[in-house]
């Protein structure tokens, strides 16, 4: 038996590496879909591998960090002809960042449940905004010391890569750890206000990215909505959602973004993209806690009073009654 389960580790090992490369290729080319151009460098509004690297390091621990090099690997040699020096900068940028951010959550405590505030805080400044300088300055850098952008776009380009970075983090992580954690059947409780829920907003959501008023605030309402009655399922679902129907608006520059420059649609995106990730994950994190307090202390009242029950029941089989019950002369 030690020697079958030695003879399987390496092809769980291999399996497990090209899944998480796949994955890695697959959601990158998910996001090239939809680019914007930034002092002459094509950037993603939102970098849907790094979402889907943090989630598998924190899933599958920090041997599948692999599996990301390689994802990466295959999505440069998608992209050039030839596997450059400055190629590999960014290929190790890459890899690099979600495995700071890894680290940095594990070294915080984190609970991939999610359910305390400084779970959702720590994914957003730890996870998402400290980790991913690494690859918004490696790339970046890269960019400038190969001339391909001028000094002065620098600032620019590194801001557009590290919030894109950012928001791969803050939108598709949380996402896949919701995934890990479902178990069927699902509960069919609310249902009906479920449905009710979505039909609001895939009809709601794209009225307000694709019209000329700005009406992009109409989006909050929904998903405070769905923090305060789905919790985590109910709003990460809807952020992803508006942030998906609302680059892909960016993108066509329709509705709000219609007639402003390129840097303007990438400022009022990722501005609008990152205010929704952070209420939705914060206010889902503070519900969540608040919840699971809640239940903490009603199971604790139950139990003091079951314990009250239970010594009252083994006073009255002593013949004894009562301490409520005795008069203020009696004396035992």
């Amino acid at each position: 038996m030690v020697g079958s389960k030695d003879l399987r580790t390496p092809a769980v090992v291999a399996l497990q590496t090209s899944a998480v490369a796949a994955c890695y290729y697959g959601s990158a080319q998910l996001g090239l879909l939809r680019e914007l151009v930034v002092e002459g460098a094509v950037v993603t509004p939102i970098w849907p591998p790094t979402g889907v690297s943090v989630a598998c390091l924190l899933l599958l621990g920090l041997r599948c960090w692999p599996g990301i090099a390689l994802g990466a690997f295959f999505v440069i040699l998608s992209l050039t002809s030839s596997l450059t020096p400055s190629a590999l900068c960014v290929l190790a940028g890459n890899t690099a960042a979600p495995v700071a951010g890894y680290l940095l959550l594990r070294r915080a405590g984190f609970r991939t449940d999610l359910a305390r505030l400084r779970d959702g805080l720590a994914l957003v400044f730890l996870g998402a905004f400290t980790a991913m300088l690494i690859s918004a300055t490696t790339g970046a850098g890269t960019l400038l010391v190969t001339d391909r952008i001028e000094q002065s776009g620098f600032w620019a380009v590194w801001l557009a890569w590290w919030v894109g970075d950012a928001m791969g983090v803050l939108i598709v992580t949380p996402v896949l750890l919701l995934l890990s954690r479902v178990r069927l059947p699902l509960p069919l409780s609310r249902w009906k206000e479920a449905v009710g829920l979505a039909v609001i907003a895939c009809c709601l959501v794209p009225l307000a990215a694709h019209s000329s008023v700005s009406l992009l605030f109409l989006v909050y309402p929904l998903l405070i909505w769905a923090a305060l009655r789905f919790q985590l399922a109910g709003s990460l679902l809807c952020a992803l959602f508006a942030s998906v129907m609302t680059t892909v608006a960016a993108t066509d520059r329709v509705g709000p973004f219609e007639r402003l420059s390129r840097v303007e649609v990438m400022m009022k995106l990722q501005a609008f993209n990152g205010a929704m990730a952070l209420t939705a994950l914060i206010l889902s994190a503070v519900i969540t806690e608040q919840i699971y307090t809640r239940r903490s202390v009603e199971r604790a009242c139950q139990e003091l009073v079951e314990v009250l029950e239970h010594l009252t029941a083994g006073e009255a089989a002593d013949g004894r009654a009562p301490l409520e019950d005795r008069g203020p002369g009696r004396r035992e």
